[in-house]
C-alpha cells in the first residue's frame, strides 16, 4: 500500500471504519452443502484504498442468541456492569456481544472451572501439557457455554467471568473487488460457517455476523494489504495462472476487475473448483464474459461431484499439464488462493507432477524449479 497521506484517517484494529452493507446475495443454491455469499460493503467518505490481494479485516459481533443463552449459564440477567478493559463500563451483556470471545474457552477458564470443582472437572487432566491432542479433540466443536453446562458447580461473578475470556479478534477476508471497478465499496465472498455439534447449532463469529446485517447495522472494518500477491503491471506481457477453488476465487475475481480496467496485456488462466455446476457456478456471468472479452483467456473448472469420480482443480491442472508447462517456461506467475491444509498440498505436488513429466525432469529438477519459482516470486500463495 501507498505511504499514509498526512491527514487522511489511518484505520486499523484500534480505529476501524465503521461501514455498513450495501448489498448482500446467495452465490450458491440452497443445494449446495454450504451457503456461499456475495456482500458489497459501503466504504463512501472513509478514503479507504485497497488493491487486489489485499485483506478486509472485519471486527464482527457475536451471535445475540449464542449471548443470552451463555449469560443464562452463568445465572447472569446480562445487566450486570463490568469493567471495560479499554475504559469505563458496559453491561456484560454488551461485552459479551461486542468485545469477548464466547466460541473459544480459554486456558484461563479451564483453569478456574476446575479450581472451583476442586479438580474434579473432566478438564483438570487435560490441562497435563502431553495431553494436547486430546484437549484438542475434547475442544473441538465446544463454546465456553457448554465448559459451564458441563461444569454446573464453577460459579463465577460478572468481573471475573469477563477476566478467564480471550478478545474477539478480527476476521481477514480476501478482498474480491477492484477499486478501479467499484470505486467506494469493497466486495467479499464469504461461506458462512454452520455445523452442530454436542447437541448445538454452531456458526462461525464473522460469516453468520455478515450473514444475519442489515444497511443498518456498523461493520467496523480496515484493509489488511497482501503485499507478496499483486498482478503484474498492466503493460506486461506476463501471463498469470490463478487458482483458487471455493471461496479461493475471492481475489482472483478481484484480479479479473483490475485486468478488465487496466486492459493488462498478459494472458490470464483461471481454475476454479466447487462441488457442482448447478448449485455452485460463482461468478458465472462475469467469467463467461471475460471470456469473451480476452480479460480472461482460459477457465478450467473443476466440479467434484457431478461425477462418480471426484475431480478437483489439481485434477485439472494435470490434464492441461502441457500447456500449464508452457506457460509457465513463459514466464507466466501462479497464484493460489485457499484451503492451506489440503487444496494447497495436492495442487503444490500436481505443480511439481507435471514439471517433471512436461519439463522432463526428475523429481529433484521439479523441486529446484519449483524453488526457483517461489526466490523469484512467480510461485504466490494466500492460503489458511
Amino acid at each position: 500500500m501507498s505511504t499514509p497521506v498526512p491527514g487522511k484517517p489511518v484505520y486499523n484494529v484500534k480505529n476501524p471504519f465503521i461501514a455498513h452493507l450495501k448489498q448482500a446475495y446467495d452465490l450458491s443454491t440452497q443445494e449446495a452443502p454450504k451457503n456461499t455469499r456475495h456482500y458489497e460493503i459501503d466504504l463512501s467518505g472513509s478514503g479507504l484504498e485497497y488493491l487486489p490481494g489485499d485483506s478486509l479485516a472485519v471486527l464482527g459481533t457475536n451471535d445475540p442468541i449464542l449471548v443470552i443463552d451463555t449469560l443464562a449459564a452463568l445465572g447472569f440477567t446480562g445487566d450486570e456492569v463490568v469493567t471495560h478493559p479499554k475504559g469505563g463500563e458496559a453491561p456484560i451483556r454488551q461485552m459479551l456481544t461486542e468485545y469477548y470471545l464466547i466460541t473459544e474457552p480459554d486456558k484461563k477458564l479451564m483453569a478456574a472451572i476446575i479450581e472451583k470443582t476442586g479438580g474434579e472437572s473432566v478438564l483438570a487432566p487435560l490441562l497435563d501439557p502431553e495431553k494436547k491432542e486430546e484437549l484438542k479433540s475434547y475442544l473441538w466443536g465446544r463454546f465456553v457455554i457448554d465448559l459451564l453446562l458441563e461444569n454446573p458447580t464453577a460459579k463465577f461473578e460478572p468481573q471475573e467471568f469477563c477476566g478467564v475470556l480471550k478478545k474477539l479478534n478480527i476476521r481477514l477476508y480476501s478482498i474480491s473487488s477492484s477499486q478501479k471497478a467499484v470505486g467506494e465499496e469493497v466486495h467479499l465472498t464469504v461461506a458462512t460457517v454452520r455445523f452442530t455439534s454436542h447437541g448445538r447449532e454452531r456458526g462461525g463469529v464473522a460469516s453468520t455476523f455478515l450473514s444475519r446485517i442489515d444497511s443498518s447495522i456498523a461493520i467496523p472494518v480496515f484493509v489488511n494489504p497482501g503485499k507478496g500477491f499483486r498482478l503484474p503491471e498492466p503493460e506486461e506481457e506476463t501471463p498469470v495462472i490463478m487458482c483458487g477453488p471455493g471461496t479461493g476465487i475471492a481475489p482472483f475475481r478481484a484480479f479479473l476487475q483490475e485486468r478488465k480496467a487496466t486492459n493488462a496485456r498478459g494472458k490470464a488462466w483461471l481454475f476454479f473448483g466447487e462441488v457442482s455446476s448447478k448449485s455452485c457456478s460463482f461468478y458465472k456471468e462475469e467469467f463467461d464474459a471475460y471470456l469473451a472479452d480476452g480479460t480472461l483467456s482460459r477457465l478450467d473448472c473443476a466440479w467434484s461431484r457431478d461425477q462418480a469420480e471426484k475431480i478437483y482443480v489439481q485434477h485439472k491442472m494435470i490434464e492441461a499439464g502441457a500447456e500449464f508447462w508452457a506457460w509457465l517456461e513463459q514466464g507466466a506467475l501462479f497464484y493460489v488462493c485457499g484451503d492451506a491444509s489440503r487444496m494447497a498440498v495436492d495442487v503444490d505436488k500436481a505443480l511439481h507432477s507435471l514439471i517433471e513429466t512436461h519439463g522432463g525432469k526428475t523429481s529433484e529438477e521439479a523441486a529446484a524449479y519449483v524453488e526457483q519459482m517461489k526466490k523469484d516470486k512467480r510461485y504466490r500463495r494466500d492460503v489458511y
